[in-house]
């Protein structure tokens, strides 16, 4: 049996599994759990803005490529 399969047999996380995720971490973390959360969606916010910071330099250096293709094709 493969990884995949294996994960597959335990089948995707419910409703009850949440709560019982909710729970433990109101143990865990108690009253910094707002702390926490805002430091997590920070992490997140900033991490896409990096993606997408990312795909433009992509999509800039992909689009003055085809230019530099266009124009050395028009002067041969």
């Amino acid at each position: 049996m493969n990884l995949a399969q294996n994960v597959m047999a335990f089948g995707s996380v419910g409703w009850p599994e949440m709560l019982i995720i909710l729970i433990i971490a109101l143990l865990i973390f108690g009253k910094r759990l707002p702390e926490v959360a805002r430091s997590l969606g920070r992490s997140l916010n900033e991490f896409k803005k990096g993606m997408n910071e990312t795909k433009d330099d992509i999509e800039k250096k992909m689009s003055s490529e085809d230019k530099d293709q266009s124009t050395s094709e028009k002067k041969d």
